[in-house]
């Protein structure tokens, strides 16, 4: 990262100010409105702001907090130490750091030269996001999924070791600048940077760790790739075969670890994939039916209803007219 950007994020704040002349504990009333410590959008983020950048406070311990928006902490120099959900996790230079509403977070004092900056990020922002993602399932797009969507939510962090991959270095470098200096279309400008960040990122799966219970993520996340790739046709047996798993112990599992069963999770993949049809092809309605898995036409006419609240065919014509 450049120099002329550390230099503005090193800069001692009031903040720090108070804490170098002998404050001992983190001013809650500043960072939250109840009395459970979470961070609260409202008071970090400026109203009709759906994304903003704050330094990391130095000098003190964070206690044990969460938020009520999704956090993204890039390290510019230095590192600091951060126990997420019982994890211990040093973020070092060039590393990122993303947490998500469920995610209890303390942090170990960081050192002046510690410099990081937090992506302070309402989950609406993802909208741009989202689209350029498209239809690829991984990790990451569950995990932003999950952020979007009560109860659906497989992990609580994600941590990139990528201070060597230089297109995302030069991303969230393009994110800091944009939002430390007011232009034109910034919101637009943003949008499209966090989006080909996450494209990137999706290729650096291998870099990640998560967090929870590692052998419950991995059947989560196989789970979803199974359900992508087999939406169609597939089966909870034919799963369970495949991930290895006796049939009704996968069944409770993924029951208790997404609140819904195989069927409902399949069904919602098909009323996606029928929705994401109906608004950027031309193809009948019988023939999306037919296309994501559904033989009998009344039935999926009478679920699309359930799920959207109006016919397959004025979905259509209503998308259209937005």
């Amino acid at each position: 990262m450049k120099q002329e950007i550390i230099a503005d994020l090193s800069r001692i704040t009031e903040e720090e100010q108070a804490i170098l002349d002998g404050k001992t504990e983190v001013e809650k009333e500043r960072y939250s409105s109840g009395q459970k410590f979470v961070m609260d959008a409202g008071k970090l983020l400026e109203r009709g702001k759906l994304i903003d950048i704050r330094p990391h406070t130095r000098f003190i311990r964070f206690p044990a907090h969460s938020h009520n928006y999704v956090e993204m902490i890039y390290m510019c120099q230095g590192s600091t130490v951060h126990t997420i959900n019982g994890d211990r996790i040093e973020l070092k230079t060039g590393e990122l750091l993303i947490l998500n509403q469920n995610a209890v977070q303390e942090i170990e004092p960081a050192g002046r030269d510690d410099i990081a900056v937090n992506f302070l990020i309402l989950p609406e922002f993802f909208d741009q996001t989202l689209r350029m993602i498209g239809a690829e399932e991984n990790q990451l797009k569950d995990f932003i999924v999950g952020c979007l969507k009560s109860g659906e939510v497989p992990l609580c962090y994600l941590h990139y070791r990528i201070a060597d991959v230089l297109p995302v270095q030069n991303l969230i470098e393009n994110l800091v600048w944009t939002l430390l200096h007011h232009q034109s279309n910034k919101r637009s400008i943003n949008q499209i940077t966090m989006g080909l960040l996450f494209l990137q990122l999706m290729n650096y799966t291998e870099r990640v760790q998560v967090g929870e219970q590692y052998f419950e993520q991995e059947m989560l996340l196989g789970v979803y790739r199974y359900i992508e790739e087999h939406y169609r046709e597939g089966s909870l047996s034919e799963l369970a075969e495949e991930l290895h798993y006796d049939f009704y112990t996968l069944s409770r599992m993924i029951r208790r670890l997404t609140g819904k069963n195989y069927t409902e999770l399949v069904q919602n993949k098909r009323l996606t994939q029928a929705a994401y049809l109906l608004e950027t092809t031309g193809l009948s309605v019988a023939d999306i039916g037919e296309r994501v898995g559904y033989e009998n036409m009344s039935y999926f006419h009478r679920i699309f209803k359930e799920r959207y609240g109006i016919s397959p065919k004025k979905y259509r014509v209503e998308k259209k007219i937005q």
